[in-house]
């Protein structure tokens, strides 16, 4: 488990921040436009997978992909982009930052894990979801429970549940991220955004959350922030 002072706070680089920025961490921009970039190459590999099966009168893409990600597979994308549902999860849940990152190494864990199966548009937002409150559940001395997560990420807890299970047994229930991890994950998703032009660096501490400032998300909380559709 990650501990308090494993993380170097005193080292948080911090740059003049815009509007948006202090609202909204900057690693949640970071991490949702490398995701983008991924589910996009992923779901255009998917298809032209499709469309060499069929020219082979073959059914669907299932025969040549792994299905060690099945679970979270919907039966559609959700209409809610990458950047709206990782800032709709870190807005209700009040989660760390960091939460974001130590989620992304288990969704990048399980892509070496299980090279067949690609993290694509209909399971993305399961992963998120799951794998965030796994790491909160890891990281951050106050949490939301699984119901809590379940209604903000749009799944029932039943669902989030049997995920959560399903994902600790595919990481074979690694789940501990050591702080030269952490950092080395920041890193990179840093360098990953300078490919594109823009330099951005990630907040390193964590937001200490106090109990009575948690309070219980109702209907009307979040259908007043249009809440997604169910994950289908």
């Amino acid at each position: 488990m990650l501990a308090t002072g494993d993380y170097p706070t005193n080292q948080i680089r911090k740059s003049d921040p815009t509007q948006a920025e202090t609202t909204t961490p900057r690693v949640l921009t970071i991490i949702s436009s490398v995701l983008e970039k991924l589910v996009a190459r992923n779901d255009k590999l998917v298809e032209v997978l499709s469309e060499q099966l069929d020219g082979l009168n073959c059914h669907g893409s299932s025969g040549r992909l792994g299905k060690s990600l099945h679970a979270f597979h919907g039966v559609r994308a959700p209409n809610i982009s990458i950047p709206k549902y990782l800032e709709r999860i870190y807005k209700y849940t009040n989660c760390s930052p960091s939460c974001f990152v130590v989620g992304y190494v288990y969704i990048d864990r399980l892509a070496h894990k299980h090279p067949d199966s690609l993290v694509i548009s209909l399971n993305v937002h399961r992963l998120l979801v799951t794998s965030v409150m796994v790491a909160s559940k890891m990281l951050d001395d106050v949490h939301y429970n699984n119901a809590v997560y379940a209604r903000v990420g749009g799944v029932t807890n039943a669902e989030l549940n049997r995920l959560e299970l399903e994902l600790l047994f595919l990481l074979d229930f690694g789940v501990t991220v050591s702080s030269r991890v952490f950092e080395n994950y920041c890193l990179h998703l840093e360098k990953e955004m300078l490919t594109d032009g823009a330099e951005q660096q990630i907040e390193r501490g964590r937001s200490p959350v106090a109990m009575d400032d948690v309070t219980e998300i109702s209907v009307e909380d979040t259908q007043s922030c249009s809440p997604p559709q169910a994950v289908d």
